[in-house]
């Protein structure tokens, strides 16, 4: 999917990080960072790990059965495979000791899923001589600017969700479920396109913002029903994400002004992400305006986090950059962000770039509350 110069440029990053930390090589062993270094990911069955020298080749140590689409995806040529009925961390502990390396200073990321507290101490003690150099959150920050090219991927996953989210309101009407709903959506991706029809939360609203990670159960909307739809469609592993409530008739006037209101707000927030906004300042847009509304009693979760590669990851959120107002980390241009407001049972987001002058919105569909034209 990437040029090699793209790689080139990924492995360059990887090695200031190894450089500023002092280390000989790097062992990549979440799912995420595994893709976007070297273009190839697999599930955790058994455990697996690539590894980039600060100088020489990169090898990938994996399952035997994985070293076909390896080679097939990856631009790592060195491909060392082991047999099931081998001990994973023994094999990849051996292929370290194997490249020359069983006395080096090695990086690994101590935030890594992957790194588990068992599979650490047995790499310790099967590579005794090595010294491990903790790189925590790696894997997370070597990926939070992304490039002109995986911004083109991201802007291909927000074209599907905005065509998916203008079917699902095409065919709404009285009596269509959620999972209607959502199986119309997943049609939508895999005929545009989409890696998997996997469809984010499609549930009928209630209360204030409760329903963001509502259930997934099969409930009919009838007259008057917020349909609350969160979209996450993914190209290529880099997923965008998208949420609308869609209508079934006309909407209260107090749900209208609610709407109107939440969308302002956000507005604002993402003509201020520009490189150097502060991101607690962009969320105390949100935060702070929504409270003062009357539009939420309390307003305490994020109100955006990192976008990008997502892989099979115990997490299903990537909470490494969040909106907070305890962020008081800097936005830099390319950064991408799924900015969401919730209130009186709507919720509204988008796929943000942080673009020179201000968020650049990749999600493109109408700004409002949808309604059923059925």
């Amino acid at each position: 999917m990437f040029s090699r110069a793209e790689y080139d440029r990924r492995i360059t990053l990887a090695r200031d990080a190894m450089a500023a930390s002092g280390a000989d090589l790097l062992l990549a062993d979440s799912g995420e960072l595994l893709a976007w270094l070297t273009g190839y990911t697999v599930s955790e069955t058994m455990y697996r790990a690539a590894f980039l020298p600060r100088e020489g080749e990169a090898w990938f140590t994996l399952r035997a059965l994985d070293e076909a689409p390896c080679r097939e995806k990856s631009w790592i040529t060195d491909v060392v495979g082991f047999a099931d009925t081998e001990e994973a961390q023994a094999a990849v502990a051996a292929s370290i000791r194997d490249h020359g390396f069983g006395t080096a200073r090695i990086g690994l990321d101590t935030s890594s899923y992957s790194m588990s507290a068992a599979t650490f101490m047995r790499l310790q003690a099967l590579l005794p001589e090595v010294t491990f150099v903790p790189m925590p959150g790696l894997s997370d920050s070597l990926r939070w600017v992304k490039s002109e090219a995986e911004i083109a991927v991201l802007a291909q996953a927000s074209e599907i969700a905005d065509k998916a989210m203008a079917e699902i309101a095409r065919q709404a009407k009285p009596g269509m479920t959620t999972r209607d709903a959502a199986a119309i959506a997943s049609g939508v991706f895999l005929r545009e396109g989409a890696d998997t029809g996997e469809v984010g939360p499609v549930v009928k609203a209630s209360g204030s913002h409760e329903f963001l990670h509502g259930v997934f159960k099969t409930e009919a909307i009838e007259e008057g029903d917020v349909l609350h739809v969160e979209l996450i469609p993914r190209v290529g592993n880099y997923g965008a994400r998208m949420m609308r409530p869609i209508v079934v008739g006309k909407p209260s006037d107090a749900l209208a002004a609610a709407a109107e209101k939440l969308v302002e707000l956000q507005n604002q927030q993402i003509a201020a992400m520009k490189p150097g906004a502060i991101a607690s300042d962009v969320d105390a847009i949100m935060r702070q305006g929504a409270l003062d509304a009357g539009l939420r009693p309390v307003y305490d979760n994020v109100t955006a986090y990192t976008l990008g590669l997502y892989t099979r990851t115990p997490r299903t959120s990537d909470f490494s950059g969040t909106f907070l107002p305890t962020s008081d980390w800097p936005l830099e241009e390319g950064m991408v962000f799924h900015l969401y407001a919730t209130a009186q049972g709507l919720g509204f987001s988008e796929t943000v770039v942080v673009g020179k002058q201000g968020g650049i919105r990749l999600t493109k569909s109408p700004r409002v509350i949808m309604r059923a034209t059925a």
